[in-house]
């Protein structure tokens, strides 16, 4: 144990001695690794348990000095490799569960010295992701290196060197998502499964993070921090520097495609999954039913859909993301997850008590209750049919208000200046805590001031001050601290609390608790609720989503430069009849021989055409004496072909092509 400590203190900090030492030492030489192994071995075959576990605390500390380019050395490697492989694969009743963990900690610590190369490495990994539900070592092991390699890419949020070798290949991060939609199904189906006293230990333990879907959330908050923070160099403005960026750019959006695919895909399996255990919940007869179904929603909070989904849903809003590609890509699984998720959330609706129970009537009102009640019913059946957010009262971003307060107890020569601005609001209302107190004397003023404006030199509206606890000269400043709420003409106010002397030694301190206000931009005296139920909320940003991605598809690429320029060719009728045709070299020309067109080539006079009666009303609001376009009126056949005779001059006949 004293190595072990040695050892985290070691690991824990550059700036202690220790560490310090461990950081300059030079590498071990391979005599002495050797005579490591052999005390390794010796201790194995004897059965010593404290031995092996001093010596794999000097592994873990050692394969961080040692280097294994020369033939010996890599042999010591192997053989060191062989005996913790040995340990692993051992029964956990034979070792133990803590030489266990000593044991995954050692190869951990020692990846890239023991398993040379990616071949080797990813051969190791997919082992450990493929049969690691099979043996308790290989899903210690699995999860000692994805929480390891979770933490170097937060390390790393934007974007180093190592990215690498910390992000797996799609290989191994599809069996990492298998791993985590199982895990998700699993927790789900225990709602349904375990008895009570289980269910509510499962309540008590989440949400918490497997150490693969930590690694899956970690790689993503790593690649959408890097697409969406990314700032182009100003300094560098050159054409190789821009080229650089774009390429960047495209890398992280093709990467994030690919995961955001396998997530929705994922996440499309484990909503399956969570519809057919509501559905079976509410069909049951247990007598905990409705416990159930409400601590289901706790339990999905702590599966990929509650630690992946909503941050790729916000991240795919950002205009660095609303590209086409990802919305063709991606609408498709988009599509399914709303059904999946809206249906799901209209179960768990139904199933509220809120929404249940029926409303008790006076009795001589009850036959007339019941008929309004059916009418009520019908005209909602002919209005909309209900869905899950029918009855929900989605919150307001500002609905919740801000929360402007000083330090509690304020201290000596406190000042405090802050202003909140809630965008349209007509005016603000303010409501006050009732724990608000200060001390105000003649001399020593401790008081908030009020402005209704963004600043101090605003209007002032009313300042507030002083405690009712009997300390001070004057107990409160005017009428105390308000009971009521405070109405503030216009969308911003300013609050300034100043503390303009020391505290006297025998004032308490709830009579200098100080002040807490909160800003709403509606008159509202109850408290807001806490949002809309997970699933709801869920639903509802996957419908928003969807809707922002099905823009994307239907206004289509962007308009280049070139169209912009060659914005009156292509409106040109004369040239929208041509047969154009792609040359060897890419470039387009009319054809020869155009495809038989579904335009005509001639004027057709002798059929009379009509426009609709209103074709011909000026648009609305156009101004007397202006003029507008007539869409042109064809003449009848006969008058046409006087006209021609006339004139003197024929029909005119289209070629099939202008060159």
């Amino acid at each position: 144990m004293c190595i072990h400590q040695l050892n985290l203190l070691a690991a824990s900090s550059n700036s202690l001695p220790l560490g310090a030492l461990f950081g300059k030492q030079h590498p071990i030489e391979t005599r002495h690794f050797s005579s490591i192994c052999d005390i390794m071995e010796k201790a194995m075959v004897n059965g010593d348990t404290c031995i092996i576990r001093c010596i794999l605390v000097v592994f873990q500390v050692v394969f961080r000095f040692f280097n294994p380019q020369s033939e010996q050395n890599r042999e010591s490697v192997r053989r060191a490799g062989l005996l913790l492989w040995q340990l692993l694969m051992a029964p956990v009743d034979q070792i133990g569960a803590e030489i266990q963990r000593e044991v995954c900690l050692a190869i951990s610590s020692g990846l890239n010295t023991l398993y040379q190369g990616e071949a080797e490495l990813s051969k190791l990994l997919k082992l450990v992701l493929t049969e690691g539900e099979r043996n308790s070592g290989l899903s210690q092991l699995r999860d000692v290196i994805l929480t390891n390699l979770s933490d170097q890419l937060q390390k790393n949020r934007f974007g180093s060197e190592e990215d690498d070798h910390y992000r797996l290949s799609d290989e191994l991060l599809h069996c990492i998502l298998k791993t985590v939609v199982r895990e998700s199904c699993l927790l789900i189906t225990k709602c349904q499964t375990v008895a009570r006293d289980d269910f509510q230990k499962l309540l008590s333990t989440v949400p918490v993070v497997s150490p693969s879907l930590r690694y899956l959330m970690a790689v993503q908050n790593h690649l959408l921090s890097n697409t969406i923070l990314i700032r182009p160099d100003d300094s560098d403005d050159s054409d190789s520097s821009l080229q650089g960026e774009t390429m960047k750019v495209q890398e992280l959006q093709s990467s994030i495609l690919s995961l955001a695919t396998k997530i929705l895909v994922g996440c499309d399996e484990v909503l399956e999954t969570l519809q057919q255990v509501t559905t079976a919940l509410i069909n049951s007869d247990i007598s905990d039913r409705e416990t159930r179904l409400k601590g289901l929603e706790q339990v999905t909070k702590a599966t990929m859909l509650g630690h992946l989904l909503p941050v790729l849903l916000t991240s795919l809003m950002h205009p660095n993301l609303q590209t086409l590609t990802l919305a063709d890509a991606l609408m498709p699984q988009l599509v399914q997850l709303v059904l999946y998720t809206s249906q799901t959330a209209l179960l768990l609706k139904t199933q509220t008590p809120l929404f249940n129970e029926e409303p008790q009537l006076m009795s001589g009102s009850l036959g007339q209750g019941a008929k309004a009640c059916a009418a009520d019913d019908r005209i909602l059946d002919e209005r909309e049919e209900p869905g899950f957010l029918t009855g929900l009262k989605i919150p307001a971003p500002w609905a919740a208000g801000k929360t402007v307060e000083t330090v509690h107890p304020v201290r000596d020569n406190y000042k405090f200046k802050e202003t909140v601005h809630i965008p349209g609001a007509r005016c603000l209302y303010l409501r006050f805590d009732s724990r608000c107190s200060s001390q105000y004397d003649y001399d020593k003023v401790i008081e908030l001031v009020i402005y209704a404006g963004p600043n101090t030199n605003s209007r002032k509206v009313t300042e507030y001050g002083g405690n009712t606890l009997g300390y001070g000269s004057r107990s409160v400043l005017g009428t105390g601290w308000p009971k009521d709420l405070v109405k503030v003409e216009g969308d911003t106010v300013t609050f300034s609390f100043e503390m303009r002397s020391g505290r006297e030694h025998n004032t308490p301190d709830k009579a200098m608790w100080g002040f807490s206000c909160t800003v709403r931009a509606q008159e509202s005296s109850e408290d807001v609720s806490g949002g809309l139920p997970f699933l709801a909320d869920l639903a509802l940003g996957l419908s928003v989503l969807a809707c922002s991605m099905l823009r994307i598809l239907y206004n289509g690429p962007e308009v280049t430069r070139e169209e912009e320029a060659c914005h009156d060719l292509l409106c040109s009728k004369l040239l929208q009849r041509c047969q154009w045709q792609v040359e060897a070299n890419g470039a387009i020309s009319p054809a020869l021989t155009p495809s038989p067109s579904p335009l005509p080539l001639t004027i057709e006079e002798d059929r009379e055409f009509t426009y609709p009666s209103d074709v011909l009303i000026p648009p609305p609001g156009l101004m007397p004496g202006t003029y507008f376009d007539l869409p042109r009126i064809r003449l009848p056949p006969g008058i046409m072909g006087r006209l021609r005779e006339v004139s003197g001059r024929a029909r005119p006949q289209f070629r099939p092509s202008i060159k």
